[in-house]
């Protein structure tokens, strides 16, 4: 508790920086009455862990901007920044915490350092679909489990989209056994990164933007980073020809709008509303065009024949779950608060797999294509 009052003393002032006073001057909302105050101008700025260049998930929180200025008559305006303008991808949470910017967005398992149960605000390998993790998040508990982690840094955080479940990455040779990844250079975040450590890879954390430079000298062997359509726009299958299946460590990872909470509670109620609204529905819309996109961008992967698709073997896949398990329940036994997120979402992930078993799994087995090329 001293820490959070901590946290918020050092962080205060930014709520007075950020309101820019309307006509009448203060927060109050508009009323029907003549006379009434009305609405503030507000000015954040909100700083991304996303290129441009990746413009499905940089777009995300252009949109959320947009959405927040049209339901608040263009009185909320957020600005959206790019990695390196005004912090470094990997450290937009010490931004919003600080206060230096507003807001950010961001996946939380970059951040596991601060605190491991932030893991599963993005999730786990072997962990939830993005349509589970979301589910877990809204009308699990998981929302307010995850916000009661990212209180500690004076920061509330939002859901803000979806990626999908993603692919096993991008390799410059052939991955057949396990043997075959000794040794290898594989750019790999979060809990994953943690797993394939432990297989035996070297493992290192760089941020998308740089990612095609790195493999282009050799500085790395493979690197993971999405989809189909982002993957291509970065242009990995230049240099590292072989696409491996499934991203086990990332079957629907999501990322998240943090917010500076002096800045949130400073909000008109009415803001806050707005932005929680914007937020909620930029996310959705990230996870449809993701959809879309993937699949087009993976018929013309198919299409390609420099481009070998493959799978990663039984072998590899059994060892990475045992792995990711005994990680998970070591962490889990160290800490009191990641063992009360832990045993929420493990809760939830066993009947989730049993209802999608029924239902998805049984039909995407029997219409889905049984190979792919």
């Amino acid at each position: 508790m001293k820490r959070r009052a901590f946290l918020k003393t050092a962080a205060a002032g930014i709520a007075g920086s950020s309101l820019l006073a309307g006509c009448g001057g203060g927060a109050n909302e508009t009323g029907d009455a003549p006379g009434a105050l009305t609405r503030p101008q507000v000015r954040w700025r909100l700083i991304s862990s996303y290129p441009r260049a990746l413009d499905t998930i940089f777009g995300v929180s252009e949109e959320a901007a947009r959405r927040v200025a049209a339901l608040t008559e263009g009185r909320f305006q957020i600005q959206v920044f790019p990695p390196g303008e005004l912090a470094p991808a990997t450290e937009v949470l010490g931004a919003v915490q600080k206060g230096a910017v507003e807001m950010g967005h961001s996946a939380s398992y970059y951040y596991t350092g601060h605190h491991p149960a932030l893991v599963f605000d993005t999730g786990t390998p072997f962990g939830l679909s993005s349509r589970q993790q979301t589910a877990w998040l809204r009308h699990g508990g998981g929302l307010e489990l995850i916000r009661s982690i990212y209180a500690d840094f004076n920061i509330i955080n939002f859901p803000g989209g979806n990626t999908g479940a993603q692919m096993g990455g991008w390799f410059r040779r052939e991955i057949n056994t396990l043997e075959d990844l000794q040794g290898l250079k594989m750019r790999i975040p979060g809990l994953g990164g943690q797993v394939m450590n432990e297989l035996g890879v070297t493992v290192q954390l760089i941020a998308g933007g740089e990612l095609y430079q790195a493999l282009e000298r050799g500085a790395l062997d493979a690197a993971e980073w999405g989809g189909p359509h982002d993957d291509m726009r970065l242009g990995f299958h230049e240099i590292a020809p072989y696409y491996y299946y499934p991203g086990w460590w990332e079957p629907g990872p999501g990322v998240s709008f943090m917010v500076n909470r002096n800045a949130w509670d400073a909000l008109p109620s009415v803001y806050q509303e707005a932005l929680a609204a914007a937020t909620a529905e930029a996310g959705l819309r990230m996870l449809a065009r993701y959809d879309a996109r993937n699949q087009e961008a993976f018929r013309e992967m198919r299409e390609e024949n420099a481009i070998w698709i493959r799978p990663f073997s039984q072998e590899t896949m059994q060892e990475a779950e045992r792995i990711t398990m005994d990680l998970i329940e070591s962490d889990a036994a160290q800490d009191p608060a990641y063992r009360q997120v832990y045993d929420s979402f493990r809760a939830f992930r066993e009947d989730a797999y049993a209802w999608f078993a029924a239902s998805e799994h049984a039909f995407a087995s029997f219409a889905y294509p049984r190979a792919i090329s």
